[in-house]
């Protein structure tokens, strides 16, 4: 099924959220009421993620996205154990071990790809975060008719998808909730908010862009279509539908905490969440090592959502996750869109 982003009934895209948020249900609910719903593959294994895919095909006729993580290079050693050292109190504080070494991860990169080029029926978006596909694999999933979306947070790196053979752009500005975009852990974040970055990304390509971060009413949404946004993605915006996997805690923070943060504390690379505890302790000592320091905390993360810990907890939000609402993720996408003034008329029934 091809897919135009200019052409989608309403031009929402749900974010695709690691972790627990993104779900089957979500994605073939913001499909259907004519947006593009996404599946994330992060810290899935290649077998889950097409299980996946069968479920939303089993919710949806409509087109929807699969986002890759691209693998990283490993962090420095040295730096992660000093990390390790660090954290060790903490973890000894509430009774939990800490691996003494974390083994390469790729996230099954290669059996994603190539579950990718063998399903009979392609995957109508493939995106991909954390960098980008060789040419080699961008032309190849080209082939095989899926429509591709390089995450980018520079001009630079927009040039550099532009040039492996992206389709389409998600430009993420600062103030977009998880992580960061940027295609190499030790990179430093740009602050050029979103609507000064999507201009200053349409000076170096003619690619159609999607505007990524903080946009979470429909006044926001609007500005980012006027600035030239084919579409926009909402990602907190979507953390409290009823379709979502976020947590009851994570679901009460977004309108309980005030302020956000960019820390490496969780994972090793930046990422925007709700500032606690964890992240005034230990973000500035955490290193650019991903996805090391990711694997270096989940002990000490699964601990405290065990415990309902909202201050240990690593809680993704954007600048604007005090306007994230419950409810359906249709009507959630819909009246977004019509607040920005969009709409007019029905979203197409979904099956």
């Amino acid at each position: 099924m091809a897919v135009r982003l200019d052409e989608l009934p309403v031009p929402v895209i749900a974010a695709p959220m690691a972790g627990g948020p993104s779900t089957p249900e979500l994605a073939a609910a913001v499909s259907g009421a004519g947006g593009l719903g996404f599946l994330a593959a992060g810290y899935r294994g290649a077998e889950d993620t097409f299980e996946q895919v069968r479920r939303v095909r089993e919710l949806t006729d409509r087109p929807f996205g699969v986002n890759l993580f691209v693998p990283a290079e490993p962090g420095d050693p040295a730096a992660v154990a000093a990390y390790r050292e660090r954290l060790r109190p903490e973890a000894e504080r509430h009774g939990v071990s800490l691996p003494e070494s974390v083994a390469p991860d790729r996230d099954d990169w290669e059996a994603k790809i190539a579950g990718l080029l063998a399903g009979p029926v392609p995957v109508p978006v493939v995106s991909y975060t954390f960098g980008l596909p060789s040419a080699e694999e961008a032309r190849a999933l080209r082939a095989a008719g899926s429509f591709q979306i390089g995450t980018v947070t520079t001009p630079q790196e927009a040039r550099r998808a532009e040039a492996v053979g992206m389709d389409a752009l998600c430009v993420q500005g600062p103030e977009a909730g998880g992580h960061r975009g940027t295609h190499r852990a030790a990179d430093r974040p740009g602050e050029l908010p979103l609507l000064e970055l999507l201009a200053a990304v349409r000076a170096v390509t003619g690619l159609p862009l999607i505007a990524a971060g903080g946009l979470s009413d429909g006044p926001a949404v609007a500005g980012a279509l006027r600035a030239g946004a084919v579409a926009v993605q909402l990602g907190t915006a979507l953390l409290r539908a009823d379709e979502a996997g976020t947590s009851a805690v994570h679901r009460a923070a977004l309108t309980e905490f005030d302020a956000t943060t960019v820390t490496r504390a969780f994972t090793g690379r930046p990422a925007r969440a709700l500032r606690n505890d964890f992240t005034d302790r230990f973000g500035p000592y955490a290193p650019a090592a991903y996805p090391d320091v990711h694997y270096l905390t989940q002990p000490l993360r699964a601990a405290a959502a065990g415990r309902g810990d909202a201050q240990g907890m690593h809680l993704w939000a954007g600048t604007g996750h005090r306007a994230a609402r419950g409810g359906p993720a249709a009507r959630l996408v819909t009246e977004l869109w019509e607040r920005g003034g969009g709409g007019g008329g029905p979203p197409p029934p979904s099956r």
